[in-house]
């Protein structure tokens, strides 16, 4: 009998489909029939973004506030699937609104109940808490998360903010006034996510996914930045009480709430430019002290087990 294979997905460039693609790209043959559903929201999400839009969307993405997606065709929803791959975009430390408005719609549960799901993220580097929100959502649905893949852009902090801003701006994957690099995941490690086709294929094949997440850690499926670490946790407990400030100025576009996300705008390129660097250099004073916890905080952050509150 042939395997089921449901590839959930939501992209704005394309960069994230592309690596989809070579991730499933060895379970492509007679034995195996691979859907593909893009989550599409009601209205769109623009692609390049606005400047002053991309800020605007902060409060909601933040605090999953979920909107209007389209349903899946019923082909999508009426078929039993041996295995799900969850494709997503991290907004603000955050599953992108596309990905939260369907994980809490009532579509969710009927395709991922009881399966087993291999998340892929692309992001710009910090995914490790949008992970943890991914894991809860999922936990709500009862699906069973098996697998674990971030692919980053492996420029250096400070390089890679430009770079990102440069790219959602103007659509553009290219060198910004040709000499920085190009943005996002680099064409070398979205051509090598077929690396992580195999083991999918053979845990698929067997129907046991038991040993995949620690045979996709030994192909890299992740990287664990220490100072990432830090650095995310923080963030979202400073991203929480800006995104609820600024839920309460209005609606998006309202001239009380636009003139308060400028506000963070500028906080954003002060934390990145000024604070990041001081608490980087806290984190190396610190880093013998707190190597016990941070050896214990990588091998979670590469597993697929959800701490219990």
């Amino acid at each position: 009998m042939k395997k089921e294979v449901l590839v959930i997905y939501y992209t704005q460039s394309g960069q994230l489909f592309d690596i989809l693609k070579n991730v499933t790209s060895a379970l492509e043959n007679k034995n195996t029939n691979i859907t593909y559903y893009k989550i599409e929201t009601n209205p769109e999400f623009e692609f390049p973004w606005k400047q002053k839009n991309f800020y605007d969307v902060f409060p909601e993405s933040f605090l999953q506030i979920p909107r209007d997606i389209h349903p899946p065709k019923e082909e999508v929803l009426n078929r039993k699937y041996d295995l799900v791959i969850f494709g997503y975009q991290v907004w603000f430390l955050t599953p992108s609104i596309p990905i939260n408005s369907f994980l809490k719609s009532e579509y969710a549960e009927k395709l991922l109940k009881d399966q087993p799901v291999v998340t892929v993220v692309a992001c710009r580097n910090m995914w490790l808490q949008a992970q943890e929100k991914i894991k809860r959502l999922f936990k709500k649905v009862n699906a069973n998360l098996v697998g674990h893949i971030a692919l980053v852009d492996r420029n250096i902090n400070h390089i890679s903010v430009i770079t990102i801003a440069h790219w959602m701006f103007s659509g553009k994957k290219d060198r910004y006034l040709g000499i920085f690099p190009k943005p996002g995941v680099s064409a070398k490690d979205i051509a090598n996510a077929n690396r992580f086709g195999p083991p999918i294929k053979e845990a698929l094949e067997a129907g046991n996914f038991s040993e995949l997440q620690r045979k996709l850690v030994a192909l890299k499926s992740v990287k664990i930045n220490p100072f990432l670490i830090q650095t995310d946790e923080r963030g979202n407990a400073i991203f929480s009480k800006w995104a609820n400030h600024l839920i309460k100025k209005g609606d998006a576009n309202k001239p009380q709430r636009i003139k308060w996300t400028r506000i963070f705008e500028f906080y954003l390129q002060f934390a990145v430019w000024v604070i990041t660097p001081i608490v980087f250099i806290v984190f190396l004073l610190t880093y013998l002290p707190m190597s016990a916890k941070r050896n214990r905080d990588k091998t979670y952050y590469s597993s697929v087990e959800l701490k219990e509150n």
